[in-house]
């Protein structure tokens, strides 16, 4: 085991092994580790938006992040130039909801799984970053916060989602909201 950080919180992983560390050394033309987390890690979200046995992985604080490509669409209009979903960095996109509709779902299902959607996703300078070349911009980070910026400064785009059990979910699933905010 192998301690490691993930912005504030501190966990451990597990050595993928020399092949694996000599794999991702070369590629990246530096010393690297691949680690993963082994079944006895825990690493639990935060109470204030989970549940006692909620855990995460070496994601940011929770598990999946949901985004629309409604909330993206109207995001574009204010940008100089589009930039693509991949800018986010979420696991479930949906398509057919209003822009920002997600912002008021509390649970959703799609394909065979149930998910909570626990709390907004605050965004940081990555999403600035283009996903294929590395180049960096200020959008789309900046216009965002010129409409997504909370009262504690906070820039907003996308939802977190915990899974509530395990399922299958596939492309072009139907996600069906449960329950909302309103």
């Amino acid at each position: 085991r192998i301690g490691v950080r993930v912005w504030k919180s501190e966990t451990e992983g597990v050595a993928a092994g020399a092949a694996a560390d000599d794999w991702i050394s070369d590629f990246m033309d530096r010393p690297g580790r691949i680690l993963h987390m082994g079944e006895s890690i825990e690493r639990p979200v935060s109470l204030e938006y989970g549940r006692k046995g909620d855990r995460v992985g070496f994601a940011d604080g929770y598990p999946l992040l949901l985004t629309s490509q409604a909330s993206l669409q109207a995001l574009h209009p204010r940008l100089d130039e589009p930039v693509p979903m991949d800018r986010f960095r979420p696991n479930l996109v949906v398509d057919g909801e209003l822009p920002f509709g997600e912002d008021d779902w509390t649970l959703i299902q799609a394909g065979a799984v149930r998910f909570r959607v626990v709390k907004p996703c605050a965004r940081c300078v990555v999403t600035t970053v283009d996903q294929d070349s590395g180049a960096g911009s200020k959008e789309p980070l900046r216009t965002l916060a010129s409409f997504r910026r909370r009262a504690d400064g906070k820039v907003l785009f996308g939802q977190n989602l915990i899974h509530d059990g395990l399922g299958t979910v596939r492309l072009d699933d139907e996600v069906e909201v449960l329950a909302t905010r309103v």
